[in-house]
């Protein structure tokens, strides 16, 4: 957590940061674990303040913000521009609005955009375990490239979904946590999709059908892109907010995660946790 419906919610949220000069870039030092951040957060500082943020891209669970120099063509920018990506991991969150807490925030930038409205974005991360990579292409290639991430969970085909799993000896919910063989799909979003497709985690992949797959497929997009319309699932804990520190309001769908020992919505059984992997 965050997940896809998380991360892609994140994406959207920050829209206004779009077209952003960065005047000021502070990362706030305190006695809280450090996250990891490349190049050192003096160093990154220095090259971010400056830039324009071109865009905001979604790779899996990584969001990629592209950074451009003002009064650069586009021609110039395809060959000199770098991205700052950022992966939430636990608990991290993107923020246009004031954060949960003052004490977590990691990375705070701030400037004009192209109205002259005052804008800022945040990083904010309570354990401290996400992180940020100032990067150039080759470095977003290998952080976000297909070596690392297979087709995202949200937009890949029916063939190439059931290609990249079908065959494996892995239990069908540890396969798709896989982040190489389908991008963006974590715990939480796996056991509902495998709930509403009526596959048990527990399953073979080289066990399922054709036809099994399919259904699979169908149901992951649909459970994805619902989730993402509700701004995604903010958990008891209530870390997770959108970028205007707003709850997400697909927890309310939830048919078995975050349900133990709670009826099950199709026959009434209680609902039973399991480990895997």
């Amino acid at each position: 957590m965050p997940e896809l419906p998380e991360v892609e919610t994140m994406r959207r949220g920050i829209a206004t940061a779009i077209g952003m000069r960065v005047d000021t870039v502070e990362v706030p030092q305190g006695r809280l674990r450090p996250l990891l951040m490349q190049p050192p957060p003096r160093q990154l500082a220095a090259e971010v303040c400056g830039c324009v943020i071109e865009s905001a891209e979604r790779h899996g669970k990584r969001i990629a913000l592209r950074l451009g120099s003002p009064g650069t063509s586009r021609r110039q920018a395809a060959t000199g521009c770098r991205w700052l990506v950022i992966e939430p991991r636990m608990t991290g969150l993107l923020l246009v609005a004031e954060p949960p807490s003052q004490e977590h925030v990691r990375l705070r930038l701030g400037g004009r955009c192209e109205r002259g409205s005052q804008q800022q974005l945040l990083f904010w991360d309570r354990r401290g375990l996400g992180t940020v990579r100032l990067v150039d292409a080759a470095g977003l290639e290998q952080l976000c490239g297909p070596s690392r991430l297979g087709p995202d969970a949200l937009t890949i085909d029916t063939a190439t979904f059931a290609s990249r799993l079908r065959d494996s000896t892995r239990a069908v919910k540890v396969a798709l946590l896989d982040q190489r063989a389908v991008a963006g799909i974590g715990n939480l979003y796996a056991a509902e999709m495998l709930f509403h497709a009526g596959i048990d985690p527990r399953v073979r992949c080289r066990q399922l059908s054709r036809v099994r797959w399919g259904r699979l497929h169908a149901v992951m997009q649909e459970v994805l892109a619902e989730a993402v319309e509700l701004e995604g699932s903010t958990l008891s804990d209530a870390t997770y907010r959108t970028a205007l520190n707003e709850p997400g309001r697909y927890q309310a769908r939830h048919r078995v995660y975050g349900r133990e020992g709670q009826p099950c919505p199709a026959c009434g059984t209680v609902i039973r946790r399991i480990v895997q992997a």
